[in-house]
């Protein structure tokens, strides 16, 4: 074993010593330490010399190239230039273009191809619409004026053979709006509680039902516009007079009843017809709810919307024509026009009602129909105010004057702010007397959706925001008039 080990020291120190001999010696003659980070120090604590042939342990501070005077070393050649690739490998390209997956250098390949070839630019623009459809959007409801783009781009390229009059747009477009709202109801969606508003006499009121029984109280009233065209009534299979309300509604039956016997006379709800009793919206409503056997479900949207597409298939067949046909509404009547405006109010506030009921935002009309449905408004207040005073509701005025039907009398003038807005003049002692600003004593400011509110019952006259100046008396007796137009 000794031997052995003998051997292999003058086997290393043979080894040390040829790699002495094969290092250059270092110029100046510095020393250093040895390579062994450990070697122990000279006598004396000062480092070891170092051997002939070692290289520094510590390796010299190199001289930079500017400080030297020595010319720059050749500058790297510059990488690859462009692939060269061909039309067919370039076209397939653009799909992992179009996604952001190719390579630098293929990308840059592909745009400079696509600055030559018209083809594959096109190709690569519907490829780039293609991958941003496919990102998910913000919100996965459609927008609420892509109907009206896809109509109004079709019928720029070709116009309907058959079109819509223009005072029946706002039903159409408001009732496709609710159909589009009540299209991914779920049944707990259908049974959700809604309460329907209105104003009645001095004071507002309520009646309790569900999303499925507003659609069926549009559904009813809206068939006296259907019996007014000649079309089926959905309440055939119901009886129209009094009946108490079923399906665990009989509690507020009575009370709306009771509210039509209040209007009798005045106001939307009407007086009773010649057998005693009043086909009002109100009792309509009821008789259909309490002819059901069971509360209304989500069944009752395809009746409800089979109606609205014939309602206007109707008026389109028939034309501008029948635009003054009365529809009666039991106490009162309204021209066919007037009466597509009404149902496209009442549409708009009770899917206002709906989704207020399942917690989602829903917009207001298109500005032109807006406009239309509070011009209706303006134009039925006059009467309003006659009903009122005679049923004693109207606050006695010691300068009311009667004058003669077309002539000039008091009048208020309305003013309604926002895109569906306008002025209108109210005259106040005789709805055939002509508003007049030379006979202006009050001035009423409103915005365009909180004045259609107000007409809908779901705004007291006294929390109307509104800007006032002149005759308060006047005033009150005009914002208490907008708000008996509302009815259930």
């Amino acid at each position: 074993m000794k031997r052995d080990e003998e051997k292999d020291e003058e086997r290393d120190e043979k080894r040390d010593e040829r790699r002495r001999q094969e290092r250059p010696p270092e110029e100046g003659g510095a020393t250093a330490s040895s390579d062994d980070g450990d070697a122990p120090s000279g006598p004396g604590g000062t480092p070891p010399a170092r051997e002939p042939g070692r290289p520094p342990r510590i390796p010299l501070p190199r001289a930079s190239v500017e400080d030297s005077g020595l010319p720059l070393p050749p500058a790297e050649p510059a990488g690859p230039g462009p692939l060269t690739l061909e039309h067919p490998v370039l076209k397939s390209l653009l799909g992992a273009w179009a996604l952001a997956a190719c390579s630098a250098e293929e990308t840059a390949a592909v745009e400079e191809h696509l600055g030559d070839c018209g083809a594959c630019a096109d190709e690569a623009r519907r490829l780039r619409e293609a991958v941003g459809l496919l990102q998910r959007p913000e919100s996965l409801d459609l927008d609420p004026g892509l109907r009206t783009r896809v109509l109004d781009g079709c019928l720029n390229r070709r116009p309907p053979r058959i079109p819509v009059p223009v005072w029946a747009a706002s039903y159409d477009a408001e009732t496709a709006r609710l159909d589009a709202l009540l299209q991914d109801f779920g049944d707990a969606e259908w049974h959700a509680p809604v309460r329907l508003r209105w104003f009645r006499g001095e004071g507002a009121t309520s009646r309790r039902t569900t999303v499925a029984g507003v659609i069926a109280h549009l559904l009813a009233v809206d068939g006296l516009v259907a019996l007014a065209l000649g079309l089926d009534d959905p309440l055939a299979p119901f009886t129209t007079g009094d009946r108490p309300g079923g399906n665990g509604e009989a509690n507020e039956t009575n009370e709306t009843n009771e509210a039509d016997e209040t209007h009798k006379g005045h106001g939307r709800d009407g007086a009773t017809g010649s057998g005693g009793t009043v086909d009002t919206p109100a009792r309509r409503t009821e008789s259909f709810w309490a002819g059901s056997h069971f509360p209304p479900t989500r069944s009752v949207r395809g009746p409800w919307r089979e109606q609205t597409h014939a309602l206007v298939r109707t008026v389109s067949f028939t034309g501008g024509g029948p635009g003054t046909m009365p529809v009666s509404y039991g106490g009162f009547e309204l021209p066919l026009r007037d009466a597509m405006l009404d149902r496209a109010f009442e549409c708009w506030v009770h899917a206002e009602d709906i989704a207020e009921a399942v917690d989602y935002p829903y917009a207001p009309p298109a500005a032109r129909h807006l406009h239309g449905m509070i011009d209706l408004a303006a134009r039925m207040l006059p009467e309003t105010l006659a009903a009122r005073r005679r049923a004693g509701l109207a606050t006695p005025s010691r300068t009311r004057h009667l004058v003669t039907a077309g002539r000039p009398g008091r009048s208020l003038r309305l003013e309604i702010e926002g895109s569906g807005g306008g002025e209108w003049l109210i005259p106040l002692d005789s709805p055939g007397a002509v508003g007049s600003a030379d006979h202006e004593v009050a001035h009423v400011a409103l915005d365009d959706v909180e004045f259609c509110r107000l007409a809908a019952g779901h705004v007291s006259p006294e929390e109307a925001a509104a800007g006032q100046l002149g005759d308060r008396e006047a005033i009150r007796d005009v914002l208490f008039a907008a708000a008996s137009l509302s009815r259930m």
